[in-house]
């Protein structure tokens, strides 16, 4: 097991200050949260790649970039667990001005990425609420997964994939296990404040609680689970390395088994399995 020097947790609990607070570096990943007062407005530029995905909150804002104004947006999300995502998305030398029409709560993603690229605003109508694991094992691996941005529609010369996972109170996501040769870090959220599951790397698992962070190495199986009763959220980032983009992970060969539409379990007699 990992010793508390190289745990790969950072724990935020009590919530995140006023302002910008560094969470996470990792491999040349950064993520960070934005927290904003209501009637604040805020000029944040972009040195290298960055990505803004609302948590909660009503704001408005616009870009700027080499004295070009894309136009405005305007984000509203009350809730991570019922609507889907909106983010902004831009290239170094961007500079994003926000204005908080409530306290507003962003997440923050960055690499070290410098190439141009152009700005994209993604709306809760352009994530898709992806239902997957319908059915598998039970129902016991239902999940929503929203990718806002990946290969498959970011703009050429971004290195960024973000996305969305809301995981089903007692079950299970990330699931069979997988793996890719791409960094990621998780973020996770619950429905309620002492929510809590599990996260594997490997061997080793840790207890995740509201807003933890976990930074997952390139090449190691995770899977996730929550503990009943809490519904868990969690963003998903990746890094595209040199010439070795992400576009799928590959799943844990023992387990596959578990995504065949009819795969046999054992389940006691006389017990129902709610689907």
């Amino acid at each position: 097991m990992s010793t508390p020097q190289d745990n790969p947790v950072r724990t935020f609990r009590d919530g995140f200050s006023p302002g910008l607070t560094e969470i996470a570096a990792h491999d040349g990943l950064e993520m960070a949260a934005l927290c904003l007062a209501a009637g604040e407005t805020l000029s944040l530029e972009a040195t290298t790649e960055t990505a803004l995905l609302l948590m909660s909150g009503v704001v408005s804002g616009q870009v700027d970039i080499d004295g070009q104004s894309p136009p405005a947006f305007g984000f509203r999300r009350d809730s991570l667990f019922d609507e889907s995502a909106s983010c902004v998305h831009v290239p170094a030398g961007a500079t994003v001005t926000l204005r908080a029409d409530s306290a507003t709560e962003f997440t923050l993603y960055r690499c070290g990425n410098t190439d141009p690229f152009e700005a994209r605003v993604y709306l809760p109508e352009d994530v898709p609420n992806e239902h997957r694991g319908a059915g598998q094992v039970a129902g016991r691996c239902l999940r929503f997964v929203r990718t806002i941005f990946d290969a498959t529609n970011a703009p050429e010369g971004a290195q960024l994939v973000l996305g969305e996972v809301v995981n089903m109170p007692g079950g299970w996501s990330s699931y069979p296990p997988h793996h890719h040769d791409q960094p990621e870090i998780y973020h996770y959220r619950f429905t309620e404040p002492q929510g809590y599951g599990h996260a594997e790397l490997g061997d080793d698992v840790y207890k995740v609680c509201h807003n933890d962070t976990i930074r997952i190495p390139a090449g190691l199986d995770h899977a996730q689970c929550s503990a009943p009763g809490y519904g868990m959220y969690y963003s998903w980032v990746i890094r595209h390395l040199p010439d070795n983009p992400y576009t799928v992970p590959e799943f844990t060969e023992a387990h596959t088994w578990t995504m065949e539409k009819d795969a046999r379990f054992w389940w006691p007699e006389g017990v129902e399995r709610d689907a």
